[in-house]
């Protein structure tokens, strides 16, 4: 029996395009690893699908988008079906059978057919032998990426290697920025957005806070690539450790959030396709090793697909997409997540290689750069200080456009990016990538409008050449730092700095130092805390630009004058920190003489340190080089016995940092007795110097 529009292969003729060759494809059984379903579509005539030895079998390709199907090949081994049918489907669950054969024969076999779907599948009922099914070849033609409403909706078109985005029929290259501000003050920055050329916003998450967001775009003619968030979020270094193998429930929970949202917005005009996950494959290392690693990685893929059916369930008019760090994801999303229309991927420092990994990769489908820009903190040498070096202005700004011709020079596979990061924000984050960050515009805000083919401006930020410092400083001492710099429109220029303390307790804030200009010298404070500091420097021009370098200082202790007679000494402790890492830290740490070693009380009050000078002497100056767990109140003690003390200095505002005692006393044993610590933590010092001039 025949059923569709079939008719005999010898009076037909191929359809204009193959569909089918290359694409993902997915078979309810293999008979071995010599016999992949993908060996079905490869387009190679020695290689073959073959399935398990029972009925039923089936293959099934994704198109990649939906596609009118006009007619299918299938090139039969020995063992072939005698019965089966050419199904297709527009989610990959509800199938449409267009043509079904009883009585087949094998061989080469060819129906003109005319059904649509993203899907087709070949869903054989009965073997011809005590065999399973196997095919050569199965091969799909007809036209790809029509719209169920011709002219409106997003949609992935074309074929392999030659792919375009369109809206409502329009080519639509994706020229973004990831969005930062706070949704509801969307209506605020979209002028400025459009006057940059861009017309798509990439978020993180979608929620109830996401509506202003979608009319402000929408108002002005962008669109919004909406995020979902799912653990463990955020690449290498971020948290949420989900079970994507057992835990059932926060899965039902996150596709039911999906669900509820994409019904929401789905027929909003700001909305252009939908984003599930975060840099996840990647990001499962944090939580997994070795095979339980791979296990979660392929059941976060599988997840994935689940969500992209779901949300073509409820959406037929915008795709879905998943965002990675890494190309690498891009095999197990291809392995278990056919549904999604296109990949996504951040990449900054290696977004010129994504091209060749894609390529290498034999990859089916086309992708968008989520994150892109200059190098990032994780990917730069260190400078001499140990720390991150980060890129100048000048080369941030290049970094924007190297990323830019890249990610669009793969044509007919890239559909554009969205770069990283339109954001007010003003902390080390802010500084290394925000375009704007305290809302003024920086050079590589310009580089950017320039790229995507924006308004020409009238006015841009001062361009700092160079920025030198010394590579240590004292705490507290005057640090000279040179500069050269020179404003495009010859604007006077007003300078600002600020240190960070990141390296030293990973604090993202930014605090203002005051400043003395003396031409093209600036001289600040340097901190009192040791450690390695970014020191920022800033150049304004009074029209809403600003230039930032930023470079490292390690603040070292001062050298007093005079001799430590307290280096080498015996010590004792109330306590010391013999666990932790690091530990133990015992109170002779104190008087090694090395800055980078220390002692560390317990968590309690009160604590003391003792040193023995030996014999009675007679000093002027104690130098107390606090960790960052300081004593608020102590009190510098001395005594002839070490049973009956006399104090001889005191505080109850200490700030930690290097604490620089003048002071005269005599006695053999000297402490440092504390009453209040300054954190939640014990007591910690690098050094305990008593000093005699």
């Amino acid at each position: 029996m025949l059923v569709g529009l079939a008719v005999a292969p010898s009076t037909v003729s191929a359809a204009p395009s193959l569909l089918s060759q290359g694409k993902p494809v997915t078979a309810s059984s293999i008979e071995g690893e010599g016999t992949p379903a993908a060996a079905a579509v490869d387009g190679n005539s020695g290689t073959r699908w073959a399935s398990a030895w029972n009925d039923p079998q089936w293959l099934r390709v994704d198109l990649g988008a939906t596609s009118s199907v006009t007619r299918v090949e299938l090139d039969w081994e020995a063992a072939y079906a005698t019965a089966f049918e050419i199904q297709v489907s527009g989610n990959g669950d509800s199938w449409t059978p267009i043509h079904s054969v009883s009585g087949g024969t094998g061989g080469r076999q060819g129906f003109d057919v005319s059904g649509t779907g993203r899907y087709v599948r070949v869903h054989s009922t009965q073997r011809a032998n005590g065999y399973g099914v196997s095919l050569w070849e199965f091969r799909v033609f007809g036209e790809q990426g029509l719209n169920p409403q011709p002219g409106t909706g997003v949609r992935v078109t074309g074929s392999q290697g030659n792919w375009q985005l369109t809206v409502d029929g329009n080519p639509w290259t994706v020229k973004g920025l990831t969005w930062g501000p706070p949704a509801a003050d969307a209506a605020r920055y979209m002028p400025e957005l459009k006057s940059m050329g861009v017309n798509t916003l990439r978020t993180w998450g979608t929620d109830a806070s996401t509506r202003p967001l979608l009319d402000a775009a929408a108002a002005n003619g962008l669109r919004v690539m909406n995020g979902f968030w799912l653990q463990p979020g955020g690449g290498p270094g971020s948290g949420g450790c989900v079970n994507y193998v057992t835990d059932t429930q926060y899965k039902a929970d996150m596709l039911g959030q999906i669900r509820q949202w994409v019904t929401a917005y789905k027929d909003h005009a700001g909305v252009l396709m939908w984003n599930v996950g975060n840099e996840s494959i990647l990001g499962l290392q944090n939580c997994y090793s070795g095979t339980e690693l791979e296990n979660q990685r392929v059941a976060y893929a599988k997840y994935v697909n689940e969500a992209a059916r779901a949300i073509h369930a409820i959406d037929t008019n915008h795709p879905v997409t998943n965002t990675d760090a890494w190309t690498g994801a891009w095999v197990y999303l291809k392995a278990h997540a056919p549904d999604l229309d296109l990949y996504s991927v951040n990449s900054y420092g290696n977004v010129c290689k994504v091209r060749q990994d894609w390529i290498d990769g034999g990859h089916t489908k086309p992708y968008i750069l989520t994150e892109a820009g200059p190098a990032g903190e994780w990917e730069v040498p260190n400078d001499a200080n140990g720390v991150p070096a980060e890129p100048t202005d000048v080369q941030k700004r290049d970094g924007y456009t190297q990323a830019w011709n890249c990610i669009v020079g793969h044509r007919g596979v890239s559909f554009g990016g969205t770069l990283f990061h339109y954001g007010t924000e003003y902390d080390f984050g802010a500084v290394w990538f925000n375009l704007t960050p305290a809302g003024k515009k920086r050079l590589s805000f310009y580089s950017v409008q320039r790229a995507f083919g924006g308004a020409t401006p009238s006015n841009t930020p001062p361009v700092i050449s160079a920025m030198n410092l010394p590579q240590t400083v004292a705490a507290g001492a005057a640090l000279a730092i040179d500069v050269a710099a020179s404003d495009p429109d010859g604007d006077s220029i007003a300078w600002s700095a600020a240190f960070n303390s990141k390296y030293i307790d990973n604090s993202g804030g930014l605090a203002g130092a005051p400043v003395q200009v003396n031409g093209n010298r600036l001289t600040v404070t340097a901190p009192d805390r040791l450690g390695v500091w970014k020191v920022y420097v800033m150049a304004e021009d009074g029209r809403g630009n600003i230039g930032i370098e930023t470079r490292s200082v390690r603040v070292v202790a001062p050298q007093p004058s005079g001799v430590n007679v307290a280096q080498g000494k015996s010590t004792i402790a109330s306590s010391y920190q013999q666990v932790g890492d690091g530990a133990p830290f015992p109170p002779s740490n104190a008087v090694d003489g090395n800055a980078g070693s220390r002692w560390a009380t317990d968590w309690a009050d009160p604590q003391w340190i003792r040193v023995d000078l030996g014999a009675v002497t007679t000093f002027q100056h104690v130098q107390l080089v606090w960790e960052g767990a300081f004593g608020r109140a102590y009190e510098i003690q001395v005594s002839d016995d070490g049973d009956s003390w006399r104090p001889v200095y005191g505080t109850t505002s200490g700030n930690g940092g290097v604490d620089s005692i003048d002071v005269t006393a005599t006695g053999r044993y000297v402490r440092m007795h504390a009453t209040q610590r300054g954190t939640g933590w014990g007591y910690s010092l690098y050094e305990f110097g008593v000093y005699r001039r």
